[in-house]
């Protein structure tokens, strides 16, 4: 294993604490228990955003931190939830009278850490849980996973929040964006845990992995190496059966990549995907394209589609300054 660390045990600190002082005029960096909080709180009574999750899906989620998206995040250990108390100390940091909603992936550690503060928070609060992974049945036994869909999502819900949104209005609006969106990955290699050493899993060089989460775990299955062009289509139109978009349908197309997959790839994919989409009468609208969800050096990508309409549209496009996501300020 080569990776850049002084050691296992510290890298996450350390590379917590690179983060703070790099984007010290964005955040505020709390090392036990360990949250990341935005410098300027909103003015008081504002609806305050929090996620988290293990490490290793950089930036999400503390690189969402800041005005129009997340006011904390609380990162646990390398794809390990973070604890209640995490939870508890950022809300109680960033409270603004409005209420709290946690935005939550579905994962069994981060549901019911989050449960467990939800439960002890002294405050109002609520929660959205993030099911876009379409890799997954919808019955499946523990629910569908949250994938590259959240940061549509906090990024959404955050706008609205800045614009001073109810609690109640925020969580409806979250719950609605994720039943607009689906995501789907697809891995060339598996990732190093730092702990662990070597690769998850193993893919030999002709093979890949169909439907993989964001944890390095496995997929749905190992199949012959197929070219860009095979894999989109395999993708999307599992997507498109999903979401059934009609012919003139606004919608967002983010392509995410995994941490180990150049940006040449990825716009080759959202080329490819664009064109899916767009000979379906589908109207492309909005985009991104680049690595926001990533499991750690993994190469691969996901394609994430989400239906859109006059107002989600606006709140995408309303301003966000964060260490990873900005513009418009």
């Amino acid at each position: 294993m080569k990776k850049f660390i002084n050691t296992v045990d510290t890298v996450l600190s350390d590379s917590l604490q690179g983060f703070a002082l790099a984007h010290r005029d964005i955040i505020e960096f709390n090392p036990e228990p360990c949250y990341a909080k935005r410098k300027m709180l909103k003015q008081s009574g504002k609806v305050v955003l929090i996620s988290g999750g293990g490490s290793g899906h950089e930036p999400l989620h503390s690189g969402f931190v800041g005005a129009g998206m997340l006011d904390a995040a609380c990162p646990g250990q390398i794809f390990t939830s973070p604890s209640p108390d995490q939870m508890i100390a950022a809300a109680q940091a960033v409270h603004q009278g409005g209420g709290v909603l946690f935005i939550v992936k579905n994962y069994a550690g981060d549901v019911m850490n989050f449960e467990m503060a939800s439960e002890m928070l002294e405050f109002q609060n609520a929660s959205v849980l993030v099911s876009d992974d379409v890799s997954l049945p919808k019955n499946h036994s523990t629910g569908r996973r949250g994938v590259a869909g959240t940061l549509i999502i906090e990024k959404i819900v955050g706008a609205a929040a800045e614009n001073g949104a109810n609690l109640a209005d925020c969580k409806a609006l979250g719950d609605r964006i994720n039943l607009a969106t689906a995501s789907m990955g697809v891995a060339l290699t598996s990732c190093t845990v730092p702990a662990l050493g070597k690769p998850t899993f193993d893919l030999a060089d002709n093979e890949m992995e169909i439907g993989v989460g964001i944890h390095g775990e496995r997929g749905l299955e190992t199949v012959p190496l197929k070219s860009a062009s095979e894999i989109v289509e395999q993708v999307a139109t599992i997507i498109d059966k999903e979401l059934q978009p009609k012919q003139g349908q606004e919608v967002l197309l983010h392509i995410n990549g995994f941490g180990g997959t150049p940006l040449m790839e990825l716009y080759l994919l959202y080329d490819l995907a664009a064109t899916y989409w767009q000979k379906r009468g589908i109207r492309i609208t909005r985009s991104l394209v680049g690595n926001f969800t990533t499991s750690l050096d993994m190469a691969g990508a996901s394609i994430t589609l989400t239906l859109l309409d006059e107002e989600l549209t606006h709140l995408w496009d309303a301003p966000v300054h964060t260490a990873a996501l900005r513009w418009g300020c």
